[in-house]
C-alpha cells in the first residue's frame, strides 16, 4: 500500500507528467536531460507541494532530494551514471515519502528492464530510425535512463491516485 494521499499524487500526477515526458524526449533525442528540466521538476514540488502535503512531510521531501543528489554523484563518479539522471533522480525524490521508497524501486527496477528491452528493440527497426534520424540515443552505447525514471515516477503518481 502506498502512503501519498490520492489528493496529492493526483496533483503530482496532473503537474509532473509533462516535465518527465520533455525529460524522457530530450534523454531520447540527445542523451542528456538538460538542468532546466530538472529544475523545473524541483520548482514543481517547491510550489504546489506545500498545498498537498503535510508540512513535515513536505520538509522531508528536501531531505530526500539532497540524499538522492549524494547518491547520484557517488553514481556518476564511480558507476557511469549520468549526472542528469542523478538530478533527475534527486528531483523525483522530494516527492516520495520514505515509506514509498521500496515500491518505487521495484516500479523503477521494472521500468529500467522493460524500457531498456523497448528501447533496444525500437532502436532495430529502420523505419523508426529513419522517422527520427537526429536521436542520439539510437545509436548510443548508453542506455537513456529518463526513459525508465520518467515511467517510475508517472507510473508511481497514478498508482497512488487511483488505488
Amino acid at each position: 500500500m502506498l502512503t501519498l494521499g490520492s489528493g496529492a499524487a493526483l496533483v503530482f500526477l496532473i503537474v509532473t507528467t509533462p516535465i518527465a515526458f520533455i525529460a524522457a524526449f530530450n534523454d531520447l533525442k540527445r542523451m542528456k536531460l538538460p538542468n532546466a528540466v530538472v529544475l523545473t521538476l524541483a520548482a514543481a514540488y517547491v510550489v504546489v507541494a506545500p498545498f498537498v502535503l503535510p508540512f513535515e512531510q513536505y520538509l522531508w521531501g528536501f531531505t530526500h532530494g539532497v540524499a538522492l543528489y549524494v547518491v547520484g554523484i557517488f553514481l556518476f563518479l564511480f558507476a557511469g551514471v549520468g549526472a542528469g539522471d542523478g538530478k533527475f533522480a534527486a528531483a523525483m525524490a522530494m516527492f516520495i515519502p520514505l515509506a514509498d521508497a521500496g515500491a518505487v524501486l521495484m516500479l523503477f527496477a521494472a521500468f529500467l528492464l522493460g524500457a531498456f528491452a523497448a528501447h533496444r528493440a525500437m532502436r532495430a527497426i529502420p523505419a523508426l530510425r529513419r522517422a527520427t534520424p537526429d536521436w542520439v540515443s539510437w545509436g548510443h552505447a548508453k542506455f537513456p535512463m529518463g526513459l525508465a525514471l520518467t515511467g517510475t515516477m508517472v507510473s508511481y503518481f497514478a498508482l497512488a491516485a487511483f488505488l
